[in-house]
């Protein structure tokens, strides 16, 4: 085959991967791909409904509306700035609850996020907290509780108590901070006159999987750490078995993209965690304690957890695991592997947002700032890159005189790099650099809920969303939904632009192939590109603005690289080998 052939069937097998297994790929590589959460009508920005904020929406398992099934028991109303809803006296649960301050959309009449539900309501979650008793009837799941106070709320606790047949008391103590952490105290008083064994348990129940995606590097599903490791396991993966841990500290529950429940046994004592699962797809997180507590008549013992219901915000998951001593709760964000990275641009980017006001600013200067610390490297790539395209002439020679010998011909050019003391792998650099901070970002961007909703300017209304300016359909004024992968908005054609000059400035390669691939593949990017998150467009634009400056002054001090190299057919020179 000749070579321009052989070239011609790479580049085509290329174009084919990158056309079609790139969303396979992105799909296990890559997290999730955001929804877009605004879209344009006539040119104006108008809020995208969500079904998927609303974990009962649509729900199969329907049986009655919400309302009614909430007024069917007694009550005792959760009211603090963070959460709304209340407790079920029948059975001691926690089944309606609400997150105040995050809406579904970014319409201004929203409704709150809800996060549990009463069964009976479709998309029953809820948690309970109770024991299991030897000698004893402990209390059940029909059994009414006695509340000291009609309102749980920061600055007022509430009292449960119930007393059963043969003499045994028990109570639990409930408070609640002003984010989503409840404090749960548990008592048991043995007024009979026998002695009797109580087991406190916990758990967390689901009549569904969450709506959002599981992917493999953000993870939604059941957690459990145990022995200070994280769990993150498949719902599948209950279905079928349960998995079961002993541990002293941890805790188990359910995650969403957003959102989190954890049932938190008392650190300092051992329990059983398990994560189970049916096959009709109903889950439960849930732990006991691995030794019952003994009670003679006339004594009481009481044991202490706690329960978190809301978003999973940074800093406030970790300020609970310092205070609280919750071993790993800030495990709850999958940070994965990149987490050394991750992190730092979050504290970062959201310290810089806290400065600005705007995220899309705070995303700037980030880009900025990560562009000063690799612009050393930068220098010493264009050094690296003038140096080889000097040498390009004497490569040229090499590559005619040993053309049928392939092995002679790359130890010949090795010890010419050798010689002039040039480094081929070093103008790719700043390139491998770019690509854990790229990722690191655009993880950050999706899994913080400090990022949703966000806006920037003009129609960009939420960050974490592809750009909703489709120019298909002229922004929203031709009636139709273009297909995901035409739906080009104007933020995508910015980057494929940018990266279009970019590309520019580099020094034109020898090899056709390549120059085909260089020219094409601006905008193949931004085709690719485009329905994710604006935020990590703007920093690939911004990334690429800086490039260009960057390339042009560096230019002026190394004017190697702006001389034209011989062309294929242009009359050779002889060039002095080694």
């Amino acid at each position: 085959m000749k070579e321009d052939q052989k070239n011609f069937v790479i580049f085509a097998l290329l174009a084919a991967l990158i056309l079609f297994a790139w969303q396979p790929i992105m799909h296990w590589v890559f997290p999730q791909q955001p929804a877009a959460t605004t879209k344009l009508v006539n040119g104006k920005s108008q809020p995208v409904p969500n079904p998927a904020a609303d974990p009962t929406a649509d729900s199969p398992s329907a049986l009655r509306d919400r309302a009614a099934v909430l007024a069917e028991t007694p009550r005792v109303v959760i009211d603090t700035p963070s959460v709304k809803g209340s407790i079920n006296l029948k059975g001691a649960r926690f089944d309606d609850l609400v997150l105040v301050k995050y809406d579904e959309n970014i319409s201004k009449n929203s409704p709150p996020i809800r996060l549990l539900s009463p069964t009976g309501a479709a998309g029953a979650y809820f948690a309970q907290i109770g024991w299991q008793g030897v000698g004893t009837q402990a209390p059940g799941a029909d059994t009414v509780w006695q509340a000291s106070a009609p309102r749980l709320t920061p600055t007022t606790p509430v009292t449960l108590t119930t007393t059963n047949a043969t003499g045994q008391r028990f109570q639990i103590d409930l408070a609640v901070d002003e984010h989503y952490m409840f404090t749960i105290r548990q008592t048991v008083t043995n007024l009979g006159a026998a002695p009797v064994a109580v087991t406190p348990f916990a758990l967390v129940s689901r009549s569904s999987r969450s709506t959002d995606v599981d992917q493999y590097v953000a993870h939604v599903g059941p957690v459990a750490v145990a022995a200070s490791a994280a769990n993150y396991i498949n719902y599948g993966d209950v279905e079928t078995a349960p998995k079961q841990f002993t541990t002293t500290g941890g805790w188990a529950g359910f995650a969403d993209h957003y959102w989190l429940t954890a049932i938190v046994p008392d650190q300092k004592l051992p329990v059983s965690l398990q994560q189970r699962g049916t096959p009709a797809k109903t889950y439960q997180a849930d732990y006991q304690l691995t030794q019952p507590i003994n009670l003679a008549p006339g004594t009481k013992a009481s044991y202490s957890s706690h329960f978190f219901a809301g978003a999973k915000e940074v800093k406030l998951l970790e300020d609970y695991q310092d205070k609280l001593g919750i071993d790993e709760f800030d495990r709850a964000i999958d940070w994965g592997w990149f987490g050394m990275i991750e992190q730092p641009i979050f504290y970062y980017l959201d310290w810089l947002f806290r400065l600005v006001g705007n995220f899309g600013v705070a995303i700037i200067l980030l880009t900025i700032t990560i562009r000063a610390l690799l612009f050393p490297i930068a220098q010493k790539q264009f050094a690296s890159m003038a140096k080889m395209r000097v040498l390009q002439p004497k490569m040229k020679a090499l590559q005619e005189r040993w053309k049928d010998d392939k092995p002679r011909q790359q130890q010949e050019i090795m010890k010419l790099y050798k010689e002039e003391k040039a480094n081929p792998v070093a103008g790719c650099l700043p390139m491998l650099l770019q690509i854990p901070i790229m990722f690191a970002l655009y993880k950050v961007l999706l899994l913080t809920i400090e990022m949703r909703h966000q806006p920037f300017v003009l129609w960009i209304k939420d960050l974490s969303a592809p750009d909703p300016a489709t120019i298909l359909n002229l922004f929203g004024y031709l009636n139709f939904t273009p297909p995901s992968f035409l739906a080009i908005g104007i933020v995508p054609v910015l980057l494929g632009v940018s990266m279009y000059y970019q590309m520019k400035l580099n020094p034109a390669p020898l090899d056709d192939m390549q120059k085909q691939i260089f020219a094409i593949m601006p905008w193949m990017l931004m085709f690719v590109m485009a329905p994710f998150a604006v935020g990590l467009q703007v920093y690939w634009i911004t990334s690429n603005i800086l490039t260009i400056l960057q390339q042009r002054w560096l230019y002026s001090k190394h004017p190697a690289l702006k001389e034209p190299l011989p062309k294929k057919d242009a009359p050779k020179k002889e060039v002095a080998v080694k």
